[in-house]
């Protein structure tokens, strides 16, 4: 296991989210449009088995369950025929035992939506703030401080950036990279 750092390659503050049409573990599909009711949206590129995703687990359901104005998408690209742990059976079972409750955890099976964000390892976060016309990412960068899976966290680094979104304020924070496994590509 290696952790990458997310990259520069991502899409870029001010620019807008790209759209997807995904399954979710709930049985539903979802797109950007059924959280256009939302002041924020976090996208996170995460999965099952990685160290660095499960970590994160309970700080995301912690804002997925905090914030009435901010949604919580869990987006699973991993290649499930080489990682049975992440596939999307296993994603329903997370979600049915309630170790993940976000607004919606999908499965990214074509990798396509991975690749429009830029997303290279798992967990690997996307702020976005609602306008007029869609979602504008205002943040790429880690959910908090802890750099290894056992690390206890000293700061709740996106919840801080959550709460000064949703309260407002202008996000021109610098990036700071995610750390987790790195996203698990199907052969091309």
């Amino acid at each position: 296991m290696v952790a990458l750092d997310s990259e520069d390659d991502a899409i870029q503050r001010g620019e807008p989210a790209p759209d997807f049409e995904l399954p979710g573990a709930d049985g539903e599909t979802y797109s950007l449009a059924d959280f256009a009711d939302c002041e924020a949206l976090l996208v996170v590129f995460t999965c099952n088995h990685c160290p660095y995703a499960k970590a994160k687990f309970d700080e995301l359901n912690h804002l997925a369950g905090a914030y009435d104005d901010l949604a919580v998408v869990g987006i699973n690209p991993n290649d499930a025929a080489e990682y049975p742990d992440d596939s999307f059976e296993a994603m329903q079972d997370l979600v049915a035992d309630g170790t993940i409750q976000y607004d919606a955890y999908l499965r990214d099976e074509s990798q396509a939506v991975a690749r429009a964000y830029g997303a290279v390892c798992t967990p690997d976060p996307f702020l976005f703030e609602r306008t007029e016309d869609d979602f504008e990412l205002v943040y790429h960068g880690r959910i908090d401080d802890a750099l290894n899976p056992d690390d206890e966290p000293t700061e709740m680094e996106m919840r801080e950036i959550v709460e000064r979104l949703l309260a407002g304020e202008e996000i021109d924070d610098e990036f700071r990279p995610s750390r987790g496994c790195s996203i698990k590509w199907t052969d091309d």
